[in-house]
């Protein structure tokens, strides 16, 4: 062979094992499956994760690693005085994804911000009834009450109308549930009877294209080319679904996944002292709860809310799950970096005596039995949920009440949790805007009650008020006093066993680049590369 043959040969082979390289996907390992992939019809951080952060786009978004808006499939708007009237300019020349399922024929346009919004806001559009779920966030979050209307004024402009002033409108905007789909493939599901596939078979705008989903498995997708922000530097993307912090973390140790999400706080110490792995952090917007389903027999009875409020050893449980330092006790349903942080709430001091008085007054017999609804693999809102539960039943059995524990798969707990079923559920909530809002309307509102969002079916007509009135404000000052008052009726009444602020702690391996840790909780790998 020629030295010029061999040259050339060699420089084939390196060629070829250099594009081999560069096509290996990113893996993260998570923590649960996605619900499905119409994320108009869930609301978990996981969901989201799998849907709206690789599939879709909004008008607007969020700034890496911060709650402040960007411009996305908008590239500007204004606003009206009167501040019921939005106006976008929307951006040109963004291509929808083309998969074996669908090919587009145009470019992004109003028409399709308006089928994404308008199927939620309209009864009269023909996708509004194909969901069994509805549309749970818009529907909490009060959208319907709140638009007026959505219309396009040309190809590119779209106006919103208010029918009264939102203050945390636009970032509403940038949440999961304003993702923008397709019009054109929702029509030709519609017209070929298979409007199930929308959940299936997503399509949108956004950084990754879905390949296939093998569920409790894994999620692929590929690299949009086209992608309207430039094509992300991982050709591929799989999500390898761990409900474990164990096996995630040993799947990132043997290279078998890049990034884990969610960490046991005590296998922090251990991951940042590799020189193979490293650890992003960030004080979240989160908060770990358990509701108690007020409609239930004994707990509509406050005094036995407070009872139970009364014998949780809070601070022994948030030690014992998050370790020291790694996570705030928690007194109100969002934590103190959001205006309107009520410093006068108080977990009440552990006392068991009082506790007994409290339950024997409300007429609850010695034994009775809860039963306490809680995932199978642990998250960033409580990473070692079986341990938490047993450290709740044995308090409760310390005042002469019986939890029955029911560990379940995380969607399937979310499902019967929206029916009312369980007597507690233990949960969490990562912030999707910054706004407390998002932390009270979602969960605690009479609307999530009906759309079963509100796991504690707890409907306070005082505090619905004082939620309401605050989202119409726009003085900031003026918010912060009534989110105050607001919680002040929560603390009286306690839906809730409010239980802490964790951190939120993402692993990696040391050669991971790009990637931003979210302050919402949400993760998205559009900038993330190994080196």
């Amino acid at each position: 062979m020629s030295s010029l043959t061999l040259r050339a040969a060699l420089a084939a082979l390196i060629f070829g094992a250099a594009s081999n390289l560069a096509a290996k996907p990113l893996v993260v390992c998570t923590e649960a499956s996605p619900e499905g992939f119409d994320i108009v019809q869930y609301t978990t951080a996981v969901t989201a994760d799998a849907a709206s952060e690789t599939v879709f786009n909004r008008l607007v978004d969020f700034k890496p690693g911060t709650t402040d808006i960007q411009p996305a499939l908008a590239t500007h708007w204004d606003i009206s005085p009167d501040g019921l009237r939005y106006t976008f300019q929307l951006r040109q020349g963004v291509k929808f994804h083309t998969t074996d399922y669908f090919t587009p024929s145009r470019e992004f346009n109003a028409d399709d911000v308006l089928w994404s919004l308008n199927r939620q806001l309209r009864r009269d559009h023909p996708w509004h009834d194909k969901t069994s779920v509805g549309y749970p966030y818009f529907e909490s979050m009060a959208f319907s009450d709140l638009l007026k209307s959505v219309e396009k004024t040309g190809p590119y402009t779209v106006v919103i109308t208010l029918n009264r002033p939102e203050a945390p409108f636009l970032r509403d905007m940038a949440m999961a549930f304003t993702s923008i789909y397709s019009a054109e493939y929702g029509d030709q599901l519609l017209k070929a009877g298979k409007a199930a596939e929308l959940n299936s078979k997503p399509v949108g705008t956004g950084p990754f294209v879905f390949q296939r989903y093998n569920k409790d498995a894994q999620v692929r997708f590929k690299a949009n080319p086209d992608y309207f922000r430039g094509k992300p530097p991982s050709d591929g993307l799989i999500f390898a679904i761990a409900t474990d912090n164990n096996v995630r973390l040993q799947k990132l140790r043997a290279n078998e996944c890049q990034v884990a999400l969610s960490p046991k706080p005590e296998d922090v110490p251990a991951i940042k002292a590799d020189p193979k792995l490293k650890v992003a952090e960030i004080e979240a917007m989160v908060t770990g709860y358990i509701a108690m389903n007020t409609e239930h027999p004994y707990l509509s009875d406050v005094r036995v809310r407070r009872a139970i409020n009364l014998a949780f050893d809070r601070q022994a449980h948030v030690d014992q799950l998050f370790g020291k330092g790694n996570a705030q006790l928690a007194v109100n349903p969002y934590p103190p970096t959001l205006i309107g942080f009520n410093h006068e709430n108080r977990n009440p001091p552990r006392d068991l005596a009082k506790a007994r008085a409290l339950l024997a007054l409300a007429g609850v017999p010695d034994g009775t039995t809860f039963t306490l609804f809680t995932r199978n693999g642990g998250g960033p809102t409580n990473p070692n949920p079986r341990l938490s539960a047993e450290m709740l039943q044995a308090d409760l059995a310390k005042v002469g009440l019986k939890l029955d524990i029911r560990v379940m798969e995380w969607a399937e707990m979310l499902r019967r949790a929206k029916k009312g079923e369980a007597d507690m559920v233990s949960t969490g909530w990562g912030g999707d805007n910054g706004d407390p809002d998002n932390f009270l309307s979602p969960l605690l509102s009479c609307d999530a009650v009906k759309t079963g969002e509100n796991y504690a079916r707890w409907c306070n007509p005082k505090f619905q008020q004082l939620i309401t009135r605050a989202r119409e404000v726009i003085d900031n000052d003026e918010r912060a006093k009534l989110y105050s008052e607001a919680l002040a009726v929560y603390d009286e009444d306690q839906p809730w066993i409010s239980m802490a602020h964790p951190k939120l702690f993402t692993a990696m391996r040391e050669n991971v680049e790009g990637y931003v840790i979210n302050p919402l909780t949400n993760n998205n790998f559009a900038t993330t590369k190994v080196k």
